[in-house]
């Protein structure tokens, strides 16, 4: 028997300018990706995957 089980629609969210600005504002303050996966409301892997095409480090370890 098979249970019933639904999968959560995943729905994505568009970078803003604002959210670049920002993302490109913690690079230069080294801010550590935990911190600011939180304050975005964004996926640490998200940050970094946007931060790589962006060519920027991101983190306090690079």
């Amino acid at each position: 028997m098979a249970k019933n089980v639904t999968k959560k629609k995943l729905v994505r969210k568009e970078y803003t300018a604002s959210d670049i600005k920002l993302l490109k504002a913690h690079s230069r303050a080294r801010t550590p990706v935990t911190k600011l996966s939180k304050m975005m409301k964004r996926s640490e892997g998200s940050l970094r995957q946007k931060a790589r095409v962006l060519g920027i480090g991101l983190g306090h370890q690079r």
